[in-house]
């Protein structure tokens, strides 16, 4: 899987790991994320950012 993301945000101590966004909700901007070493969250679409 590529990760084209970065968590922007400063939760669960994840601020500036790549991630992958693996389902949207269009209520409330609602996001499904999976980190590179697996972690999975619900968060804002507001927290990531396209990596570079």
């Amino acid at each position: 899987m590529t990760y084209p993301y970065v968590y922007f945000w400063n939760r669960q101590g994840r601020k500036g790991q790549r991630c992958a966004v693996t389902a949207r909700a269009k209520v409330m901007n609602s996001i499904r994320v999976e980190f590179e070493d697996g972690h999975v969250m619900i968060t804002s679409g507001n927290a990531i950012r396209r990596a570079k």
